[in-house]
């Protein structure tokens, strides 16, 4: 199995045995906001620690993992633009494998600028990207973001997260990926399973964005253990919980 949206340096060693042993073998772990980003040497530190240390202790528990690395709109530093010029470099990294997550979470101006940045990089290096879509005025500022990826960057080049029944008809027509975000307070095993089985399994892969907010490192395992028992086709189970992300991160 692959949980394709995790924030591995907010969790304790012991997660990655969890979800190792529950089947889980790779992750990819995204950039987000685990402290205050007051300037660009924290962010930066931040990415390295996601791209070196987590990774290591992945390693030790039999876990593979990968990185996303950018600038979340929560973490934009007022220097953020030293970022950004350290980017392009960064990405070239061994184990990274897209820029993220990115996006808006209340859709300001200086939001709106960070991330179109991040998406005309992502599309001069064709790179994929993972996009973020927040808890508060979903639909509203999802949207935004649509429009946004869709003005700026190929489609095929997106994971859109976060995705639940209140944007699903907006972004279900884009030709990237639909991350499910299997979380407490956010979705159920069993709301992912309703949703998949209406709208289907070639766009979706599953995630727990385990991370400091209530979480659960094997929601992934527990939603493929929900479609066993719904009947699921194991075919289709493979797609939205491997092959998916296998494929369209090229791991």
């Amino acid at each position: 199995m692959i949980d394709a949206h995790v924030h591995a340096d907010t969790r304790p060693y012991e997660d990655f045995e969890k979800m190792a042993v529950a089947g889980v073998d790779k992750a990819v772990s995204c950039a987000h906001d685990p402290m205050k980003m007051s300037t660009s040497d924290v962010v930066l530190d931040h990415i390295h620690r996601i791209m070196e240390n987590d990774t290591k202790r992945a390693a030790n528990n039999g876990l593979n993992l990968y990185s996303a690395i950018g600038v979340h709109p929560r973490s934009i530093s007022p220097d953020y633009k030293i970022v950004l010029d350290k980017l392009p470099e960064m990405l070239k990294y061994k184990n990274v494998v897209a820029i993220g997550e990115i996006g808006l979470e209340t859709g300001s101006k200086l939001e709106i600028e960070v991330f179109k940045k991040q998406l005309h990089l992502a599309q001069d290096m064709n790179m994929k990207v993972i996009v973020h879509t927040p808890r508060t005025n979903k639909k509203e500022i999802t949207e935004i973001t649509a429009s946004l990826i869709e003005d700026n960057i190929e489609t095929n080049l997106v994971q859109l997260d976060h995705v639940d029944r209140s944007i699903i008809a907006r972004v279900l027509d884009f030709e990237g990926l639909l991350g499910i975000t299997v979380q407490p307070q956010k979705m159920t095993p069993d709301e992912a399973v309703n949703m998949m089985d209406e709208y289907g399994y070639d766009k979706f892969v599953l995630d727990s964005d385990m991370s400091s907010s209530p979480s659960d490192p094997l929601s992934v395992p527990k939603t493929v253990h929900r479609l066993r028992l719904a009947g699921v086709e194991s075919v289709n189970i493979k797609k939205v919980s491997y092959n998916n992300a296998a494929d369209f991160f090229t791991i």
